[in-house]
């Protein structure tokens, strides 16, 4: 009987452990597929004036499509999961257009020369542990200092 009770308290302690980082994994798809959608908005908005980046961001996505389409596809597994195909799309719907309204009118505390270059850098690395670490700093609120990709 103690055997029983101290393998289901293992499990559920295994449970607990593993839900965190499922949860993790899915949030960190999640913000790489908001970061491209970020970066594909701000790109359009940018594209009139002298600093334009959307080469930079065609060059960003050829660059990291693998781990782009990677993400979208775990993103969207995930979803199903919890909410069948048909609220799996509209999930995936009310994140793009989400995303698409919160930067149409620009980001929140970087400008288009600065997206640009921050594009270009991306572009030229292959490493996501990278895209992740813009997609958290760029995502989130104005670093006070010292971000990779504060202010430049």
């Amino acid at each position: 009987m103690h055997f029983k009770k101290t393998m289901a308290a293992a499990a559920t302690a295994a449970a607990i452990l593993m839900t965190p980082s499922t949860a993790s994994a899915s949030a960190q798809h999640e913000q790489i597929r908001k970061l491209d959608i970020m970066l594909m908005v701000t790109s359009l908005r940018c594209r009139m004036g002298k600093d334009d980046f959307q080469p930079h961001y065609r060059k960003f996505s050829a660059a990291h499509i693998g781990a782009l389409n990677h993400s979208a596809r775990t993103l969207e597994k995930g979803l199903v999961a919890r909410h069948g195909k048909k609220g799996a799309k509209r999930a995936l719907d009310r994140i793009s257009v989400g995303m698409a309204n919160q930067y149409g009118q620009g980001h929140p505390w970087l400008d288009c020369a600065e997206l640009k270059e921050i594009t270009h850098d991306l572009s030229k690395t292959k490493d996501s542990a990278v895209l992740h670490q813009a997609a958290d700093e760029l995502l989130g609120p104005a670093p006070r200092s010292g971000g990779r990709w504060a202010r430049r």
